[in-house]
């Protein structure tokens, strides 16, 4: 039986530890190139927080499509995707009065290829039409965008606008419970506990973190806490998937 975090006391109570826990865990998987690192025009293969290059400014536009593309779908998949959609089409007017069929071929391996291709038009269409094909840079302009929701909307404020978010995606979520920084039931409770929890300045860093580290050691099922460098910091709240009980058992 999972303990709930009322059982225990965290043994990271205080901002300077959780600070130094997730300096931790980056310094364990740095270099970890994510879907939305590489596709970057001067993408780093090693992420130095705090420099920020303007153009990434000029990829937004490229960081919103892969964004939207990428749901229920592997960052190998979503890579090459893009570059073929980006082979064929690459601006705002071009996906907005491309022909549906033709996008839905180019998405297919994304996954809901019907339903991301009429996403990624009707956004481009309104990018094109309403912002003179410039990606708006807040979250209250993002969020209205067919497709986009807080955590599509916050990366690209992220990755592209420097500015200071926090994304939350399945790892993000699952790891600040499992660590025991938040009790939440959905991310957007997580991000907000989040924001409470860390300085600032920290923000940009937690979801390239948290991602890389869900995907490398801090795994939904069986993570490898013997390979942690945060093993004593951990409350380990571990939650076996709905799914997957059966094949565990």
């Amino acid at each position: 039986m999972t303990p709930s975090i009322s059982s225990k006391i965290s043994p990271c109570d205080d901002q300077p530890c959780r600070v130094k826990v997730l300096t931790e865990m980056y310094t364990v998987i740095k270099g970890t190139e994510l879907l939305l690192e590489v596709i970057q025009p001067n993408s780093l293969s090693e992420i130095h927080f705090g420099e920020y290059d303007p153009e990434r400014k000029k990829n937004a536009f490229k960081t919103l499509i892969a964004t939207i593309l990428s749901a229920r779908s592997k960052d190998e998949t979503t890579i090459k995707v893009v570059d073929g959609l980006w082979n064929k089409y690459s601006t705002p007017e071009e996906i907005a009065y491309a022909p549906l069929e033709n996008l839905e071929k180019l998405v297919y391996s994304s996954g809901t290829y019907h339903q991301k291709a009429i996403r990624i038009k009707e956004t481009s269409k309104i990018i094109h039409e309403n912002f003179h094909n410039q990606v708006p840079d807040t979250l209250e302009e993002l969020v209205k965008l067919p497709g986009v929701g807080r955590k599509v909307a916050n990366c690209v404020l992220n990755i592209s606008f420097n500015k200071d978010v926090i994304p939350v995606d399945t790892h993000v979520h699952r790891i600040s419970n499992r660590v025991g920084w938040v009790k939440t039931n959905n991310p957007e409770k997580t991000e907000k506990g989040l924001e409470k929890l860390f300085p600032q300045s920290s923000w940009k860093m937690i979801n390239y973190t948290l991602v890389s580290f869900g995907k490398k050691i801090c795994k939904p099922i069986n993570p490898l806490c013997s390979e942690c460098p945060i093993n004593k910091k951990c409350l380990k709240l571990i939650k076996i998937p709905r799914k997957s009980k059966k094949a565990l058992k």
